[in-house]
């Protein structure tokens, strides 16, 4: 493999510098670099952040290719600027053994975009009454340390207790999808003065905030880690904050979509608009920013939900939950984050890099810019600004919500161990 030399690139967000890739490693960060036979990228002043790691992918293979495959979610994952991305265990079948998790993680290989980690199921089938195989998807080849029912709640509090001991054997980490689903029967929209004047069933705040409080407790009683999956209103991050104040062991991750949008677009009836946690009010958004802007929210995660064009292209109350997110994941975080002044862009390293990878213990990713590191590296233009066009996705589906949105902020390049995936904004 050559060198690579990208000259004149700030550094998360500081001054121009220039970093030289010697096959999968970084080989030197300083200024005035030069390397014979060097591929040289003109970086001009754009960001160079290490590759991010998304915790909460959905990639749908094995079961739903029709709305996503490894392939087709990778190369969206590379054009969005990541480096690894975990996969999700809602697929048909249940990645609840050792052989659909196997078969994930191989396929992730085999295409080489991004790294894929598969995330095992708490439960078999995610029916909530009978542990799934932990200890053996953990001793797998996928090596799987993070385990979620994710689309459902693990409801049981025994059950929950049981998986959280059975994890802490050998470091894991139980990612709770929290919501009460007997608070959420028929619930199609957030509870509060929009879904009473629309006539939808209402999803309550305190569904999801039962939940979280009560498995940070198990978790606290057992001694054990717990991460609280798309966390989206304001009473729990106050209930994360009141946990990590009393030195609990919990992380939590908040979805680019909930960072932005609100409750009011549900007036359109666009069921692009439809997620699992719904959109919540702008006093929520406007606490979860604040929440990750001062470490209570540890991460942003996608949930990327692809969906078929016929599962969103019908009326509200028949149209699957979701949203296509790892493309524009940056884009929403700069206008959010960022340029409201809440980060810098060493902070969204941390919160979309460094912390992921530690949480999801994923080897070579999230970090430092320096010599000797590995060279999973992004490259965003942060002054452009465009419109989003879903036509240009890599994803196999086009269910975004920012469709003609202009968002701030361009991924140029991504390496993934000093191999390019993403080349001017093109995959290679």
């Amino acid at each position: 493999m050559s060198k690579i030399l990208i000259r004149g690139a700030r550094v998360l967000g500081g001054e121009p510098q220039d970093v030289l890739i010697d096959g999968e490693t970084i080989e030197a960060v300083g200024s005035g670099l030069s390397a014979e036979g060097a591929e040289v990228i003109e970086a001009g002043g754009k960001v160079l952040l290490p590759g991010l790691v998304d915790l909460h992918t959905h990639l749908r293979e094995p079961g739903r290719e029709d709305s996503e495959t490894v392939l087709t979610g990778t190369r969206a994952a590379a054009s969005g600027g990541y480096t690894a991305v975990f996969a999700m265990a809602n697929t048909f079948p249940v990645a609840d053994t050792a052989g659909v998790v196997e078969q994930v993680y191989r396929l992730g290989q085999e295409h080489g975009y991004c790294d894929v980690q598969p995330i095992g199921a708490v439960t078999v089938g995610l029916e909530g009454r009978k542990l799934a195989e932990l200890g053996a998807m953990h001793e797998s080849a996928a090596g799987v340390t993070v385990f979620s029912d994710d689309g459902k709640c693990v409801d049981d509090a025994v059950i929950m207790r049981r998986a959280l001991e059975y994890v802490k054997a050998f470091g894991g980490v139980v990612a709770q999808h929290a919501q009460e689903p007997r608070l959420t029967e028929g619930a199609q929209m957030n509870e509060g003065v929009v879904s009473a004047e629309l006539g939808l069933g209402g999803w309550p705040a305190v569904a999801e905030e039962s939940i979280i409080a009560r498995d940070v407790l198990l978790a606290e009683h057992v001694g054990s880690r717990v991460h609280i999956c798309h966390l989206s209103t304001a009473g729990s991050v106050e209930i994360v904050r009141w946990a990590k104040s009393r030195g609990i062991d919990v992380t939590a991750e908040v979805t680019p979509h909930h960072l932005l949008l609100t409750d009011e677009l549900v007036r359109s009836y666009n069921p692009v608009y439809k997620v699992n946690p719904p959109l919540r009010t702008e006093r929520d958004v406007m606490a979860l920013r604040e929440a990750l802007a001062d470490g209570t929210i540890d991460i942003v995660a996608t949930d990327h939900a692809p969906h078929p064009h016929e599962d969103k292209d019908c009326e509200w109350a028949a149209a699957a939950m979701g949203m296509v997110g790892l493309e524009t994941a940056l884009s929403v975080v700069q206008e959010t984050m960022v340029d409201t002044g809440l980060l810098t862009w060493a902070g969204v390293a941390d919160r979309m890099s460094v912390k992921p990878a530690r949480i999801g213990q994923a080897a070579g990713h999230g970090r430092p810019v320096s010599a000797g590191e590995p060279a999973n590296l992004v490259l965003v233009d942060t002054e452009y600004r465009g419109r989003v066009d879903p036509a240009g996705f890599a994803s196999r589906s086009r269910n975004t919500p920012y469709e003609g949105r202009e968002l701030p902020g361009r991924v140029t390049h991504t390496w993934l161990r000093g191999k390019a995936t993403l080349v001017d904004g093109k995959l290679t």
